[in-house]
Parts: structure tokens; C-alpha cells; sequence
């Protein structure tokens, strides 16, 4: 029987995968540092991994969208987002009906809403199978219109399981910025726990720490956020199929060496992810991929001509945050670690000030976010790793060169002198 041959398939890719290599080099001291610090709250990736391929191995038996039709499937995805739109609806309404003080029992006032969540929930476990696979199908279809697959089959499988994702806390060195290592958290995990354990972590080891949440993780089956968006989703399961594909290269086995590597991944990632997910977007679900016609942006003197001319210009979050990182590399570079912490502080209050609600802005929260930096600005400040690697991809003719020129470097060093860069930085 097929799903018979499909289970067997399984094993071979998951005994394959044990031998894949994605981020394995830490910092051991001060990883087990942490992990000492911070293993109360540590996600279970045994138990996860275990449920995720047992529920794909099902999937694979019943879910197949091989006995579907083209508009069964492009019907089954968009049915499964209409129902998570639903379910993020109805737990929105019954956070407000436990936050509203007017109401005395709000157990019995939910009952309802508890009610429609439990039976949207039934609905969406129903539609995830064919779902799922669906996706998994027309990304591995785009990847071998790509030329990315290897003998037309994608190594590891694109595999992805939606499930709540670990928090990650991410540790930097105070005096510079850099990702020196991380320890992923259970998805539960509260924001005062989160800023127990930050505070107790950067007292303790004298680094800056931040809990972070995530939107996708490169294990396999690949960790994959819910959302309602297909643009973002189809995007996220490129994403982290490529770290997998990365992982069986040098750049990929040597993630976690030093920023400048970690770096070139994720801005690897984030390119090839939303290249590959805008293609899945326009050829199988055109109608989600229209976007409206650029419309002309007047200035407001123009607009308003009774506005003085001297208003103030909107408040633009990425040339602030670009700002921000690139005042703080210099103070660090000068030694100034307590006067770029407390600069941070302020502008964290800035960013609150205008609508961006920032919970803590630290060396590790540049560390972090800092490393996509496939879009100029922002959190990367002058950082000249990002566009090293934008500058790589623009030169090559397409997204497979891009990939395999990039997925055999080891260094910094060989992807400036690739871009052709060495006298730019």
C-alpha cells in the first residue's frame, strides 16, 4: 500500500536527519551556564519531535493531497485559515469577557464562546492534514521548478507541523553585540517569568539576555507558528526548509560560530523563504497575491494646506531602530557599555511613545533581530553582513546560484570577496 511505502520513507529521512547538522556550535560554557539557570523552563524538543512524527506519519496515510483535486486542495488551505481566523477571534472575545471587570462569572459568561472554540478547534485538526500536506506539495513543486531538489526530491522532505513554538532566550555580551548563544523555552512561559529569569541570567553571567518569541524553528518536521496569513506561512516553510538544506553545507553546520555566520543564514533564509513564497502565493493561490496599485504618497502640506510647515514627519520605526543600533555600536565600541544601556532605555521609551511597544531594547534584542537582515535598516544597523549577502544575490542570475554559492562559504571573508566587496568595508 502507498502509505505503507510512505511510512517506510519516513524512517529513512528521520535516521537521515539525525545526521544533519543546523546550529550545533555554542559557546559550551556559557550555554551550560545557562542551561543551569534556565532549565525549568526548557522546551521539550523529545517529546515534540516524537508527536510531530507520528501526527505527519498520519497525515502521510490519510491526508495525502495526491487523492484530491487541484481546487480540492487551493479550497482546503483556505478553509483551514478562514477557521484559524475564527479561533483567534473567539479567544480574543474571551479574553475580554476574563479581563472585563463588569462581569462577576465569567465561566459561565464564556460558556458559549468556550463552546464554538472547542468545536472551531475539532474543525481545524480536521483540516490541518490535507492542509499541510498540500503545502508541503506545491513548496517541493516550486523547489524543483527551482532546480533546488536533489535527483527531484527534496533532501530533508519539506515537512511542517504548526504547533505553539518555543520562546527563545538569547544571550549577547554586554560590551559587544552578537548572538553568542541560546536556549529555547516552553511555549508557556509568562512575561514576569520571562523577566525573572532575563534578570536573573545577565546578573549572574554579566551578559545582556532577553526572551524572544519565534515564528519558526528548523527542526523536523520543521516548527511552524499559526497564523492566518498565506503570504507569511508559505514564506515560513521555505524559510525553514532552507536552514535544513543549508545545515548539510558549511554555511549552515556553521550557524552558531560567530555573528558574521548567523547572519549570513537567516538573511540566506529570509531571502530564499520569501522569493520561494511569493512564487506559491501567484501560481497557486493568485487571488491572495494581488496587491492594490501603488498609490501616490503627497506630503501633508499638500494634503492639509493649513498643517504647518514645520510638522514633524511621521515616526519611521526602521530608521529609528537603524539609528538606535548604530549610536549603540559606537558607544560599545568606546567602552561606554552603561551610558549605551541607558541610551537604550530611552529610546525604548520613544518607541513606546509612538505605538511600538518594545518590552525590553538590549544588546541581546539586537543580537537577535539584527541577524535578518534581508531588508535594509532597521535592527541590522551598519552591520555590513546583510548586504553583503542582498548584494549576492542581486548578482546572481538566480535563486539556485544565489544558494549554492552562498551554502559552500564558511567565512565573512568569502562572501565579501564573492560580492566583490573587500574594499567596502
Amino acid at each position: 500500500m502507498r502509505w505503507l511505502e510512505r511510512i517506510s520513507d519516513y524512517i529513512v529521512i528521520i535516521f537521515l536527519l539525525l545526521s544533519l547538522s543546523t546550529s550545533n556550535a555554542v559557546v559550551e560554557k556559557t550555554w551550560e551556564r545557562v542551561q543551569i539557570l534556565a532549565e525549568d523552563h526548557a522546551f521539550d524538543f523529545t517529546t515534540w519531535t516524537r508527536d510531530a512524527v507520528w501526527i505527519k506519519i498520519t497525515q502521510a496515510a490519510i491526508g495525502s493531497p495526491r487523492y484530491f483535486s487541484a481546487p480540492a486542495q487551493h479550497e482546503a488551505v483556505k478553509q483551514y485559515l478562514r477557521v484559524v481566523a475564527e479561533i483567534e477571534q473567539t479567544e480574543y472575545e474571551l479574553d475580554l469577557i476574563y479581563a472585563d471587570p463588569a462581569i462577576n462569572d465569567p465561566q459561565t459568561a464564556s460558556t458559549a464562546l468556550r463552546q464554538k472554540l472547542a468545536d472551531l478547534t475539532k474543525r481545524q485538526n480536521a483540516l490541518a492534514p490535507l492542509s499541510e500536506a498540500t503545502l508541503e506539495q506545491q513548496v517541493s513543486t516550486v523547489l524543483n521548478d527551482l532546480g533546488l531538489l536533489d535527483g527531484g526530491q527534496p533532501i530533508p522532505w519539506v515537512l511542517y507541523h504548526v504547533s505553539p513554538l518555543p520562546n527563545n532566550l538569547i544571550i549577547s555580551p554586554r560590551d559587544k553585540i552578537y548572538q553568542e548563544t541560546s536556549y529555547q523555552l516552553e511555549p508557556g512561559i509568562t512575561v514576569e517569568q520571562s523577566d525573572r529569569l532575563e534578570n536573573t541570567v545577565s546578573k549572574n553571567l554579566n551578559v545582556s539576555a532577553l526572551v524572544v518569541p519565534i515564528g519558526g524553528l528548523a527542526t523536523y518536521p520543521t516548527m511552524i507558528m499559526r497564523v492566518t496569513t498565506l503570504d507569511w506561512l508559505s514564506s515560513t516553510i521555505a524559510h525553514e526548509w532552507i536552514h535544513l538544506y543549508l545545515g548539510q553545507r558549511p554555511l549552515g553546520q556553521n550557524y552558531g560560530t560567530n555573528g558574521e555566520l548567523r547572519t549570513m543564514n537567516e538573511t540566506t533564509a529570509s531571502i530564499a523563504g520569501n522569493e520561494i513564497g511569493r512564487i506559491v502565493l501567484e501560481r497557486y493561490y493568485p487571488e491572495l497575491a494581488q496587491r492594490p496599485p501603488d498609490s501616490p504618497q503627497l506630503v501633508s502640506h499638500l494634503t492639509n494646506p493649513r498643517q504647518p510647515e514645520d510638522t514633524p514627519p511621521p515616526f519611521d520605526y526602521r530608521a529609528e531602530m537603524h539609528t538606535t543600533r548604530v549610536n549603540v555600536d559606537e558607544m560599545l565600541a568606546a567602552g561606554k557599555i552603561e551610558a549605551a544601556e541607558a541610551y537604550m532605555e530611552q529610546r525604548r521609551l520613544l518607541f513606546w511613545q509612538h505605538g511600538h511597544p518594545i518590552r525590553k531594547l538590549n544588546q541581546a534584542y539586537f543580537a537577535f533581530y539584527g541577524a535578518y537582515a534581508d531588508v535594509p535598516g532597521g535592527a541590522a544597523g551598519e552591520d555590513p553582513v546583510g548586504p553583503a549577502v542582498r548584494a549576492l544575490r542581486e548578482q546572481s542570475a538566480s535563486l539556485k546560484e544565489f544558494l549554492e554559492r552562498i551554502a559552500q562559504m564558511s567565512s565573512f571573508e568569502e562572501l565579501k570577496a564573492a560580492a566583490g566587496q573587500e574594499k567596502s568595508y
